[in-house]
């Protein structure tokens, strides 16, 4: 089976994102910031990684810097996950190592395909 973290300051989205994951077939464990996504990472590296922008404590552009510098770092999907619409930002993440964006709010059918189309499902 595989696995997701789902890295989100906010307690419904991550609620959410389970739901949808878990319906197709993911393991699936949660941070609130990008230092317990890093924490968690450290404990086993997931297959996929869902994270959002703005956080606390670590954002999610510093979390994923951290965590393609990490050995076993560089294996993980990264999808962003964000309501940061600004093509600038779109261009630093997937600089910074991100696999695919995508904005909020999304649903299970934008989830499915973004996750098929980064070779998850």
């Amino acid at each position: 089976m595989k696995t997701c973290l789902v890295v989100d300051d906010s307690k419904v989205i991550r609620s959410v994102a389970r739901k949808i994951l878990e319906e197709l077939s993911f393991s699936v464990r949660e941070a609130e910031d990008g230092k317990q996504a890093m924490d968690a990472c450290r404990t086993g590296m997931p297959d996929a990684i869902l994270l959002d922008w703005n956080m606390p404590v670590m954002s999610g552009i510093d979390f994923l810097r951290e965590l393609r510098k990490t050995p076993g770092g560089d294996s993980p999907v990264v999808v962003f996950c964000t309501t940061e619409t600004e093509l600038e930002n779109i261009r630093e993440a997937m600089l910074a190592g991100a696999n695919e964006y995508i904005m909020k709010p999304f649903d299970s059918e934008i989830l499915q395909t973004k996750f098929a189309h980064v070779g998850l499902l």
